[in-house]
């Protein structure tokens, strides 16, 4: 919630589960499985550390060019009248 204020966004309210229109959905969480791919860890504590990692290395621009285009799949959507958007 902090990074959503300190960027200047607005939390819009979405229905529970709407897995074309969430960040950590369809921009985060396949980026984040794609740099974790074919590594082995010993613990959890490793894959936390690895994760906790990649997501500070990231640069602001990321974390707001990834929500910047929601707009475009909130759009598609209501033209597909709340179908699923791939």
């Amino acid at each position: 919630m902090a990074k959503i204020h300190e960027l200047g966004f607005q939390l819009l309210p979405r229905p529970p589960y709407s897995p074309d229109q969430s960040p950590s959905d369809y921009f985060l969480f396949p980026n984040l499985k794609r740099m974790l791919a074919g590594k082995t860890f010993s613990s959890n504590e490793e894959v936390i550390a690895e994760t906790d990692a990649y997501f500070e290395a990231k640069d602001k621009s990321y974390y707001k060019n990834g929500i910047e285009k929601l707009e475009g799949r909130y759009n598609q959507c209501i033209i597909l009248e709340m179908n699923y958007v791939k």
